[in-house]
Order: structure tokens, then C-alpha cells, then sequence
């Protein structure tokens, strides 16, 4: 029996990812065959020019939106454990804002029965996999509270992390979405995905070069191009870069799994657990620190940092468990983040949360099944911001 192809663990679709790139099918927002392959960007004729911004995560939301994992051939005979975590965890995030589930028009029945008792709105959709942060829409809302479009949805054109997997279902769900709500889609002209973007809500996005300035998404643009369309489409003032890691996980080194804000100034980082110098992820997560210490937060002076540090005895297992406590997710009222058997490790990052978001309940999960897929809850997730009022 094959492995499942995961987030990290790629190599059974390595061959389909090569032959994609060398026949000019991944995206790279250039490609008249690609725009075909993904679909017209409906509503797309809309552009931000200061008219929309997106908010930090943790501002107030009108709903949580998740996907649900239907493709046994990517999980294997693992899918329903995964398929129990996302129940889990919309369960969780529900008793604390709406949360709505695209999921296929075959397990629609079979979701709501799993969902049963919760107020959870289930919505067809043709959904491939589970990480919403990348495939959906990163909302932006209006800056002006009269504006009869109080809400958009910003796309960048997700193409499997580079080609390295076919989610022809995936490339469709920011423009569903969009129609869904009835709300201006505003194309970025990018390929690439939210997982690779963290902002502050004051205008500064933090990015890694390593899953954007990358041939496998935005083949032939500049860094600087490429940073003028993120910060445009999200509304933003100024993009700062860490190099990242390409190469070594499927995503080529998301920030999502590296560095996020607590608030404007202050950001959160991953640490692995032991000092391995020469380790690829330590030295990433090294140099990324050093990099961003070196850049001036918005009002002068250095950016502040705290520090989750993974379990050094994780329950689960296998060389694509992301073990990340960074990869959490802010809800109204309460942070959802994971829990991986390591007791002093879930105790250490629960008490950093909740010093880092207080008035907030800490809310940790078990995420081991989408955990070994290379993921966490933050990739699993994506959120709606309630619009100025």
C-alpha cells in the first residue's frame, strides 16, 4: 500500500507535481491556460486601492469558514481520524462564533449528521481538502463604514503548493465563496496562498520569500512586484520578507508555521525544542528571528518577540508531523491551539497564550491526525472578519 501524499509527504505525487511544471500547467498568474484550468476570476474586475484592508485575526468575526476532507487519495485510511479532527475542531471554534463548512455534495448528509446539535451551516462546495487558509479568500473589509461593499474577498490562485498535487476543486472555492456572500472578488494576479501571509491590521504584512518569490508560483516576477500586489490586495503599507525555507515541506516554508503577530509590534515564534545547529528548521527558525529583529516595528523600534517552543516529546509521530504551537488560531473570545501529549510542552504554550491574548479562553485541541499530514489548526481555518461598523 502507497503512502498517503500529505502536506510534507509528497513523493508519491513528485512525478505528477514535475510533469505539471514542465508542461506550463502550475500557476503562475501568467498562464492563459492556467487562468482556463482554475476558472475565470469572477468579480475580479474589482481592485483594491485603499478602498479595502484586511484586519488582524484578532479582531472581531462574523463566522470561521473550514473545508471538509473527503480525497482518500491523499489521507489513506487515515481520513476519517482526519475527517473527526475537523469536526472537533469546528465543534470547538462554534461555541464561540459561527462556523461555516463548504464540503462535496456527496457528504453533505453525512457532515451535518457529524455536526449534528451545533448551529454549524454546512455549504456545497468542491472541495478537495481541508486547508482553508490556503484556498479560500483572504476577506478584506472596507475602511469606510458607509461603503455599499463592506466586505470583499481578495484571491491568489492556489496551484497545490507549486504543483506538487491537482486540486482542480480547490482553485474554485475563493470565487464560490465570494458569490456565496455576494461580495466583490478582487484578483491579485498572484499564485500562492494565505498560509503564506501574516498581517498586523495596522499595514505591515510579514511574508516568507521561500513560498512566493518561487518559480513553482510566481515564476519570472520580482520580489518587489510581487510585494506591491500583496500589499495592494490586502490593503496594506509595507510587506516585510524572511527568507523562509523552500524545499523541505510542501508549502516551501509558510510564515504561518514560522512567525505570527500577537499584536502590531509584538511577534510569536517557533522554536524547536532542541538547539541543532545545521538542522534545517532550527537554523530557519534562527535566522528568521534575526531577520525580523533587524526590521523596525511601525512606530519605531524593534519588533518585540515571544517564543512557543515545540514539545520535545510529541504524541504523535512521523518525519511531516508538524509539531507547531505557532500554528493556532484566534477566534472571538478564545485561541484555539493544539495540544501534543507533551505536558510541560501544552502547559508552557497554553500559559504563553494566554499572556499573549488575555481575556481570551485557551482552547487546546488534539490535531495528531492533520498533524501528521504536515498542518495544523491555522491551515485548517479561515476567518471572516465582521466589517466596520
Amino acid at each position: 500500500m502507497t503512502s498517503p501524499i500529505t502536506r510534507h509527504h509528497f513523493i508519491a505525487g513528485a512525478a505528477m507535481g514535475m510533469a505539471l511544471l514542465a508542461s506550463g500547467c502550475a500557476s503562475t498568474g501568467n498562464d492563459p491556460a492556467d487562468a482556463q484550468r482554475q476558472g475565470p476570476p469572477q468579480g475580479s474586475s474589482e481592485t483594491n486601492a485603499g478602498r479595502w484592508g484586511m484586519p488582524a485575526e484578532e479582531n472581531q468575526h462574523e463566522a470561521t469558514w473550514m473545508s471538509w476532507p473527503s480525497r482518500r487519495d491523499v489521507w489513506g485510511a487515515t481520513l476519517p481520524g482526519v475527517q473527526d479532527t475537523i469536526a472537533d475542531l469546528a465543534v470547538a471554534i462554534a461555541a464561540f462564533e459561527p462556523v461555516r463548512m463548504l464540503a462535496r455534495r456527496a457528504e453533505l448528509r453525512r457532515v451535518r449528521r457529524m455536526l449534528g446539535g451545533t448551529d454549524i451551516e454546512v455549504i456545497e462546495g468542491p472541495v478537495d481538502d481541508l486547508w482553508a487558509r490556503d484556498t479560500l479568500p483572504c476577506f478584506v473589509v472596507a475602511v469606510d463604514p458607509d461603503d455599499e461593499a463592506p466586505l470583499a474577498a481578495g484571491r491568489f490562485r492556489f496551484n497545490g503548493w507549486g504543483g506538487k498535487q491537482v486540486h482542480d476543486g480547490d482553485t474554485r472555492l475563493a470565487a464560490l465563496v465570494a458569490k456565496h456572500l455576494g461580495i466583490p472578488l478582487i484578483d491579485s494576479g498572484l499564485t500562492g496562498e494565505g498560509g503564506g501571509l501574516e498581517v498586523d491590521g495596522q499595514g505591515t504584512v510579514l511574508a516568507a520569500r521561500s513560498s512566493w518569490v518561487n518559480t513553482n508560483r510566481n515564476a519570472g516576477r520580482p520580489e518587489d512586484e510581487i510585494g506591491r500586489r500583496i500589499i495592494k490586495l490586502l490593503g496594506a503599507k509595507r510587506i516585510v520578507w524572511v527568507d523562509g525555507l523552500a524545499g523541505e515541506d510542501i508549502t516551501d516554508g509558510h510564515i504561518d508555521t514560522l512567525a505570527r503577530f500577537a499584536k502590531p509590534g509584538l511577534i510569536v515564534l517557533d522554536r524547536p525544542a532542541f538547539d541543532d545547529p545545521g538542522e534545517v528548521w532550527f537554523d530557519t527558525s534562527v535566522e528568521t528571528k534575526n531577520a525580523l529583529a533587524a526590521v523596525d516595528a511601525r512606530g519605531g523600534g524593534p519588533f518585540e518577540f515571544a517564543e512557543l517552543v515545540q514539545p520535545a516529546s510529541p504524541r504523535g509521530r512521523g518525519k511531516d508531523f508538524l509539531s507547531s504551537y505557532v500554528n493556532y488560531y484566534v477566534c472571538n473570545g478564545a485561541v484555539l491551539a493544539p495540544s501534543f501529549g507533551d505536558p510541560r510542552a501544552d502547559q508552557a504554550a497554553a500559559e504563553t497564550l494566554r499572556a499573549l491574548y488575555p481575556g481570551r479562553e485557551i482552547v487546546q485541541v488534539d490535531i495528531d491526525p492533520i498533524a501528521a499530514g504536515g498542518g495544523g489548526i491555522h491551515c485548517a481555518t479561515q476567518q471572516q472578519p465582521a466589517a466596520v461598523s
